[in-house]
């Protein structure tokens, strides 16, 4: 049963190469994994003004063979500790392994979790009673955009601290941030 949309909450969708970690190219083990400056406190900023904090992630390095499903989970477990850590507990972390070229069976699919489907996010907004309206998402790609305008996500935030962004996809975004870290000073209730 769901709730009232006025007792729903909120979520940050955060996409993780690229905003929580520096994006070096199909990341899978914690030696390869670098925090992005200022994550844990911006997060923990997220977290005091009553966002669910929400990994949305496209991981097609699993579906192309690069790194298993496990290798994920053991790395996702790492990261989720180093969250908890710093005083920071990510609610969840939904992750797509397909890709619909270059992967291997079974992840050679055109799926609706992959970014810039929504599948992802409305899981999460199902699954945890989420206001999409009263959520952002904080991604580095148009995609992640796409993504969140797809689910209803209220505020779509490109951050600089992953990809190089064209004026197209900044156009896709509400607002461009340096970095994550911007959050302290940007997401006020």
């Amino acid at each position: 049963m769901s709730q009232p949309l006025d007792q729903k909450r909120k979520a940050a969708f955060l996409d993780r190469d690229g905003v929580i970690n520096i994006d070096h190219g199909y990341v899978s083990q914690p030696s390869q994994f670098e925090f992005i400056d200022g994550v844990f406190d911006a997060c923990r900023h997220l977290q005091q003004q009553g966002y669910l904090l929400i990994v949305v992630t496209n991981q097609s390095g699993i579906g192309r063979g690069y790194y298993s499903e496990q290798q994920f989970h053991v790395l996702t477990d790492w990261m989720k500790a180093q969250f908890e850590a710093h005083g920071v507990t990510l609610t969840d972390v939904f992750f797509c392994p397909h890709h619909p070229v270059n992967a291997i069976p079974p992840y050679q699919i055109d799926c609706d979790c992959r970014k810039p489907a929504p599948g992802m996010l409305l899981q999460a907004i199902e699954k945890y009673q989420i206001d999409p309206n009263q959520s952002l998402m904080l991604g580095d790609k148009k995609a992640d955009m796409q993504a969140a305008k797809a689910a209803g996500v209220g505020r779509k935030v490109l951050v600089l601290s992953g990809q190089t962004l064209t004026t197209e996809d900044k156009a896709s975004a509400d607002e461009v941030w340096p970095s994550i870290k911007a959050a302290q000073e940007l997401v006020t209730n």
